[in-house]
């Protein structure tokens, strides 16, 4: 007896099953200090992907990726504005930790926890058909992505790593004193960066 042909799983349901199930995780709630809330976007149409380090305060409150200090300096360093950024139709945002970690003791945030990225971001990337570019933002989504390795030799060399990944510094307050001390980055990178970002997200870049 010839056994029922299942049909495909369309990349829509896909990827939606697959945020519900992160959304859902509990995996690391033991160690979190406010509990577990994973902040996620995604959608199978994005082509571009942000992988930064984890959600910080603000955004562990409002549920919302980069809605801080530091999110208003990625998107100036991409030039868009927020409804653009926030397009998941075409932006995924998926940190190297989905939650809050918590605070060090001498300040600063905790990293971000080491069961989170291998439990997730090879299933999401496998589920983005449409990708086409990835921001390694921060020293934590490059090490995971690319290995052990000095950021800012990643973020000069950036050619060696186009057109799958772009690496980039974290945008935190201690990023503009970093960027004073190297000029390069002002006036070549975010240059750089806002071409490749421009020519993904574009009508004409999507029909490539």
């Amino acid at each position: 007896m010839q056994k029922p042909i299942t049909p495909p799983i369309a990349p829509s349901s896909r990827i939606d099953a697959l945020i519900a199930e992160a959304r859902a995780c509990t995996v690391c709630a033991p160690a979190l200090p406010l509990g577990p809330r994973p902040v996620v976007r995604a959608s199978a149409t994005a082509r571009l992907l942000i992988v930064g380090q984890a959600p910080g305060t603000r955004v562990h409150e409002t549920g919302i990726p980069w809605n801080d200090k530091s999110g208003d300096r990625l998107r100036d360093w991409l030039g868009l504005d927020r409804a653009s950024f926030y397009d998941t139709s075409r932006i995924a945002i998926l940190p190297i930790g989905f939650c809050y970690p918590g605070r060090l003791p001498r300040g600063g945030d905790a990293p971000p926890r080491p069961e989170c990225a291998p439990l997730w971001q090879a299933r999401f990337s496998a589920a983005l058909p449409a990708l086409r570019l990835t921001l390694l933002v921060g020293s934590y989504a490059q090490a995971y992505y690319l290995g052990k390795g000095r950021l800012e030799a990643r973020v000069l060399g950036y050619r060696d790593f186009l057109p799958a990944r772009f690496p980039l510094p974290h945008p935190s307050w201690r990023t503009r004193a970093w960027a004073a001390r190297r000029p390069w980055f002002e006036a070549e990178i975010i240059p750089a960066l806002r071409e490749a970002v421009t020519a993904i997200l574009s009508i004409e870049g999507a029909k490539k």
